[in-house]
């Protein structure tokens, strides 16, 4: 049998109202009170009515999350990062997947409306601004990425050229001179930000970066990864890559393996670096040097804003959160043991 307030209250010796209250987290209660029915409701195993109580309040208790790939180990993560902190404000998650096509995403911010979820966080690959003209009044959406810039609403993004100069930088300072590039997409406004973010290092270097060492990647996988590898090793000896930067983790692991396979000592003979900061990269023999942007701060700033700008009446003053990235240096570049 399934128990109510008025159970509990019975038990407790209290009114039904004053069980209520301490449900609801209310503070004016007396202590006394409280731990009468603190204790009632854990002899009754009294749960509340989550969906009732959001009704109740005007509230659905669900957020949405749009990513382009969970099998992109950086989405898959930065999804249970993003739950746990939607948690703590009670709320529950709705996740779609769009592979980053346009129709895909404007489908799924449609279907994730003000009817079944509280606020969006949007991971968007394709969207321009004029997609999101339509979205009703007052219903949050937080974007992720700095591709979107050019959005009016609020947006959780690190500081991709930055970051890919970080790892351009690492590379050349471990004495690397023909560095090349995996992941040119041009569908890929995040791979746009970090090529050229690796050109300009490069440019500040005086090094040069001829087309033929920028290799292109038609998803984020590993098997694009070993594919452009491989055309980057199909050329001169003399004229090979001494070092890769990788627009991901999945490329970088990809690369790895076709440069193992090739015969190459990594990082004796050529040097990879990743991106994203994912589990992976610390079990791939070697394991990977990688950015690793502040996965948390990500979802935690997405979260907030969602709730903050739920609570906002005059939908004014749009915010921008830059979490930090860090390097993450390891046996693939450096070949020092990781710490």
């Amino acid at each position: 049998m399934v128990a109510t307030l008025k159970d509990v209250a019975e038990l407790a010796g209290v009114s039904v109202k004053t069980v209520s209250n301490v449900v609801n987290g209310y503070e004016f209660v007396r202590e006394d009170n409280r731990r009468k029915v603190e204790a009632a409701l854990e002899q009754t195993g009294y749960r509340p009515n989550i969906g009732a109580r959001n009704l109740r309040r005007g509230r659905t208790g669900f957020l949405g999350l749009v990513v382009p790939d969970l099998g992109i180990p950086y989405f898959g993560e930065l999804a249970g990062l993003v739950i746990t902190a939607a948690q703590t404000n009670g709320w529950n998650v709705l996740i779609e997947q769009t592979q980053g096509q346009r129709e895909r995403e404007l489908e799924s911010i449609a279907t994730l409306g003000p009817h079944m979820v509280d606020g969006a966080i949007v991971s968007p690959e394709a969207l321009v601004a004029d997609d999101l003209a339509t979205l009703p009044d007052g219903f949050p959406v937080v974007l992720l990425g700095e591709q979107t810039a050019g959005f009016a609403l609020d947006r959780v993004a690190i500081d991709n050229v930055a970051a890919a100069r970080a790892a351009t930088r690492h590379l050349i300072d471990l004495g690397r001179t023909r560095i090349a590039f995996i992941g040119d997409n041009p569908r890929r406004a995040t791979a746009a930000l970090r090529l050229q973010g690796y050109r300009e290092e490069l440019k500040a270097a005086r090094l040069t970066a001829p087309d033929d060492r920028v290799a292109g990647a038609e998803s984020f996988h590993r098997h694009d990864g070993m594919l452009a590898m491989r055309a980057l090793l199909d050329g001169p000896a003399d004229d090979r890559p001494d070092a890769v930067f990788c627009c991901n983790d999945l490329l970088a692991v990809g690369a790895l393996h076709e440069a193992v396979r090739s015969g190459l000592r990594v990082p004796e003979d050529i040097a990879i670096i990743g991106f994203d900061g994912s589990d992976e990269s610390r079990y791939s023999l070697p394991p990977l040097s990688t950015i690793a942007p502040d996965k948390t701060a990500i979802a935690a700033g997405a979260v907030r804003l969602i709730s903050e700008r739920g609570s906002r009446l005059d939908g004014a003053g749009f915010e921008v959160v830059e979490p930090p990235f860090v390097l993450q240096a390891r046996q693939s570049t450096t070949g020092a043991q990781e710490s």
